[in-house]
């Protein structure tokens, strides 16, 4: 049986070349990370600052997928949705004094992470920045 996971640095791999999407990259593993090392009674607030941040997150990543007709975006759109209920489902056993299951939901959203950003989110930035792509949802957003 592994470890349990303590920490979550940002590395350099979950890097996509977005500005604007790196930087609330490096954010969501702050919060991951934040909430691996948080105490009991400091644990159910940070997952519920960590809900409302997947949220604007995803509602960000969901702008700039319509504004610039990214091609896969529901399907990128569906696993955000899959999360956002998973955060919001635990959440509610969290407040309610459920601590183990939340801590089980922060690991497994470090699992999670890395291959969504590598695959989906990798597709999202390239589109982005890609040459031709409009120039307004390139430079607001970058």
């Amino acid at each position: 049986m592994a470890a349990p996971l303590t920490s979550y640095p940002w590395t350099d791999t979950f890097e996509l070349g977005h500005a604007r999407m790196d930087d609330t990259h490096r954010e969501f593993v702050t919060f991951i990370d934040t909430l691996l090392q948080a105490g009991d009674e400091e644990f159910p607030a940070l997952l519920a600052r960590f809900a409302a941040h997947t949220q604007q997150h995803f509602d960000q990543e969901s702008a700039w997928m319509r504004e610039t007709d990214f091609p896969p975006a529901p399907c990128h759109e569906m696993e955000h949705l899959r999360v956002l209920e998973a955060v919001r489902v635990v959440g509610e056993r969290v407040a309610g004094g459920d601590l183990a299951l939340g801590r089980q939901l922060v690991a497994a959203l470090a699992e999670w992470f890395p291959v969504h950003a590598a695959s989906m989110d990798s597709a999202l930035a390239g589109w982005l920045l890609r040459p031709g792509a409009d120039s307004h949802a390139r430079c607001q957003y970058s």
